[in-house]
């Protein structure tokens, strides 16, 4: 195993040394297999506690923080960082990537302000499970590989314990370090060093390319959050340095996978005037992209931009189009030239079904499932799921019913076509109050309920009946329960 550097190597000006602060009596919470596999690790042992609890300090690791700004709920902060994340370097997977390891709430950083760097049992818990969760959904994101749990004591609102979580990342580079480089350190030789080390690393095909490079990571960012939208994911602070530049899912903070069906469901407590709303998000990753363009506007030329620019939408309609078809099972059209109008049939059909989901506040996984029990034309089974009660049998129902039956008149193969939805449409999510049941054992000591959350959530489409009880609809208290900033 080898650690790399190659970003502090080359970005020095963008690193910060940090020493990590250990936690007292540490142990292990959660362990990703998964992960560890893939970079070649073994077990959760004592020698590998020691080093992610920040009580043993690696010779060739680097220890570091980055700098860099961001756009907060719309108002721009010139200097923000990594405040209580702590890199160490990057290790090479099976397949020679690399990947960034970071110890999330190992101590305070330059960039803490006046936090104590640290992190809690719920917050890496929950951090640990939405990334997890978010890869076995085939959405893209960071990973996470483990949470240590300690006795450290942490003041929050309550005295709670400390713990760290182990993430991994393709890559750490946010929008807002280019934004940091431009606006804030007018480093304009930074700027190109930062664009030129990201394109080598992580877009060879746009060697010497900046506009196409651009243009990839538009389309990369609208296809993020095409999958948020077909998945009911919320992410919940869409701020420019919580935006990855490689279209990953980057920060868990008060995220939540939408229970009720709700395009105004804020995610985020502290998002009082919903900015960062589920409906919201398409607009708010273009208005973040535009941003990521103003940085970069010394080296790429403002036709170039706008250009890249105008490729998101249809990107974002296409993606969540072939996402959400996958869903419902509506097989491809056979057309005799342009597809849009195909398409725009499509996208009603799927916005009248939303619209019903939305009226009755029916589940919106749930609801999704249900397509699973079609039965070639025999639609009732997924009437009930749709519509349980009498006056949710609307004629405007009726009518999508109709209209989604006559889409599915091609099927020739139902078994394969109900497997595939169930391949489509998870049975399982992490839903928030499940994660706050899991939390809550955690917190008194029994990481029984949190360890088999993990397990269901890595295979969220298979159903197991003796789980029966984690893919029903939320009770009266937890539907709906979100979070705030400290998650």
């Amino acid at each position: 195993m080898q650690w790399m550097q190659s970003f502090c190597q080359q970005l020095p000006q963008l690193c910060r040394p940090v020493t990590p602060a250990g936690l007292t009596h540490p142990h292990w919470v959660l362990w990703s297999n998964d992960c560890a596999a893939m970079l070649e690790m073994g077990p959760p042992d004592k020698d590998w506690l020691a080093v992610f609890s920040g009580n043993v300090r690696l010779p060739e690791a680097h220890y570091y923080a980055q700098a860099y700004a961001g756009h907060q709920f719309g108002g721009y902060t010139p200097t923000l960082g990594d405040g209580r994340a702590i890199l160490l370097g990057e290790l090479t997977d099976h397949q020679a990537r690399p990947w960034d390891v970071a110890l999330k709430g190992a101590g305070r950083t330059p960039f803490s302000r006046h936090g104590d760097g640290r992190a809690v049992l719920r917050s890496t818990i929950r951090e640990f499970l939405g990334s997890e969760a978010l890869h076995h959904l085939g959405i893209p994101t960071t990973r996470a590989l483990a949470v240590i749990g300690s006795d450290t004591p942490v003041q929050r609102e309550t005295l709670e314990s400390g713990a760290i979580c182990v993430r991994l990342a393709r890559s750490h580079i946010r929008f807002g370090h280019f934004e940091y480089l431009t606006h804030t350190a007018r480093d304009l030789t930074g700027l190109t060093q930062l664009v030129d080390f990201t394109i080598a690393r992580y877009f060879p095909q746009h060697q010497g390319n900046y506009a196409g490079w651009f243009a990839h990571v538009v389309q990369l960012t609208a296809r993020m959050i095409a999958h948020w939208q077909a998945a009911g994911f919320i992410h919940g602070v869409l701020n420019t340095d919580n935006m990855s530049i490689l279209g990953d899912t980057l920060d868990f903070g008060p995220f939540a996978f939408m229970d009720s069906y709700r395009p105004a469901a804020v995610a985020n407590l502290s998002d009082h005037e919903g900015r960062y709303r589920f409906e919201h998000q398409p607009g708010i990753g273009l208005w973040n992209l535009q941003r990521l363009a103003d940085a970069l506007a010394p080296l790429i030329p403002e036709a170039d931009l706008q250009d890249g620019l105008a490729g998101y939408q249809a990107a974002l309609e296409q993606h969540y189009l072939m996402l959400m078809r996958q869903r419902l099972g509506l097989l491809p059209l056979v057309t005799s030239g342009d597809s849009s109008a195909a398409d725009a049939k499509d996208m009603v059909l799927i916005g009248a079904l939303l619209q019903h989901l939305a009226r009755f506040g029916l589940d919106y996984h749930l609801s999704l499932r249900g397509c699973c029990q079609v039965r070639g034309a025999d639609l009732s089974a997924l009437e009930q799921v749709l519509a349980p009660t009498p006056e949710q049998r609307t004629p405007e129902l009726q009518h999508w019913l109709g209209m989604y039956r006559q889409r599915l008149s091609g099927i020739t193969d139902i078994a394969q076509w109900q497997r595939d939805r169930k391949r489509a449409n998870p049975i399982y999510l992490l839903r928030n109050y499940l994660a706050q049941q899991a939390i809550s054992a955690a917190e008194q000591g029994d990481m029984t309920p949190v360890q088999q959350l993990y397990q269901l959530l890595r295979h969220p489409f298979d159903e197991q009946p003796q789980m029966a009880q984690y893919a029903r609809r939320p009770p009266a208290w937890g539907e709906e329960l979100y979070c705030s900033c400290s998650s």
